[in-house]
């Protein structure tokens, strides 16, 4: 009796605090912690991508599965997770931001705009919105994401063949964040953002845009149902992603540009150096990595969502429709409130 007393307080206390926190806060925690799973989940995938899109020709010419083989070889099981700490860093705000600035940004627009309706517009903008403001805030933890990622480090006392040593090596995100800032300033921690955001506007848009306009048809009585959500996350995400790879290849190869070899053609703006990957790499480079992403994107797009509905159902915040009647209840009530005044 004293045991089961005891859990029902502490569930009264959770209650308690649950109840307590403003909706934005719930948003907040809900998006990283889908985000934070959702990453850790493919880090292995994502490693390898990375490497196809900015290492063609030590990874390229033995393929995906030889890839796999190449990093367990010289760096171990470690090794696919080799700038999963700086990933998570990142996504976990990043993720956060990105579904709560969302959220908001969709009511503000229902609350400013009612004749914008609930339709895939109103996705498709709020989700654009979300992604740019999410990107500005954290880009500079995927910059040293990349680069951690980038490395090829053997291990200690190990010759490892075909694999160049004489790069510059970063020991962590704190190490890599100061030598950027020293070598390259502030622009250096934000090179290659442009590129991400004409990227993620498009991308952040479709992907919010299909996965809720697949959702509007899922019966009411299926809609909290785990499959169904993986499988509209797949779709939306791998929609979303083919269209805007480019730009991600050209993020990538800007961001470890100053670790390449030093005869490497300097990378410029985001046009110029689509147009040189193009001419020097062929148009297929700018796919590289794409079959790896498809891979990645359908099982961390999936994850994402479907725990962030199911932390918006813990956290007891409201649906979208319940959400816009009490922004139009409250403002109803501001008005009213007016008036007596």
């Amino acid at each position: 009796m004293g045991k089961k007393g005891e859990e029902t307080e502490m569930g009264m206390f959770f209650d308690g605090i649950i109840e307590s926190m403003p909706l934005f806060v719930k948003e907040l925690i809900a998006g990283g912690v889908a985000g934070g799973l959702a990453k850790t989940a493919v880090a292995p995938l994502e490693r390898v991508k990375i490497l196809f899109q900015t290492r063609r020709a030590e990874f390229h010419s033995v393929g995906l599965f030889g890839s796999f083989k190449k990093i367990a070889k010289t760096e171990g099981v470690m090794g696919f997770y080799r700038g999963n700490g700086a990933s998570v860093a990142r996504i976990v705000p990043y993720a956060a931001l990105h579904y709560m600035t969302y959220e908001q940004y969709r009511r503000w627009i229902i609350d400013s705009f009612p004749g914008i309706g609930r339709g895939p517009v109103l996705d498709l903008v709020a989700g654009s919105f979300a992604g740019g403001t999410a990107v500005l805030f954290t880009y500079p933890l995927d910059l040293v994401r990349t680069k951690l990622a980038y490395q090829v480090v053997g291990p200690p006392k190990i010759n490892v063949k075909g694999v160049v040593n004489t790069e510059q090596v970063y020991n962590g995100i704190l190490d890599c964040f100061s030598k950027t800032y020293r070598g390259s300033g502030l622009r250096g921690l934000y090179r290659g953002v442009a590129p991400s955001l004409y990227g993620i506007f498009p991308y952040a848009g479709l992907k919010f845009y299909f996965y809720e306009e697949m959702k509007r048809h899922v019966p009411d009585d299926q809609k909290k149902n785990i499959m169904v959500n993986l499988v509209c996350g797949s779709v939306a995400g791998l929609l979303g992603q083919t269209f805007t790879y480019p730009l991600d290849v050209v993020r990538r190869q800007m961001q470890v540009q100053r670790l390449l070899a030093s005869n490497s053609p300097e990378l410029k703006g985001t046009m110029e150096t689509l147009v040189m990957i193009a001419k020097n790499q062929g148009w297929k480079q700018l796919f590289s990595g794409l079959s790896i992403n498809y891979l990645k994107v359908v099982p961390s797009v999936a994850i994402g969502f479907t725990v962030y509905d199911m932390m918006k159902s813990y956290l007891r915040v409201p649906s979208h429709d319940e959400a816009v009647i009490e922004v139009v209840t409250n403002k109803g009530n501001t008005q009213t409130s007016s008036l007596h005044t």
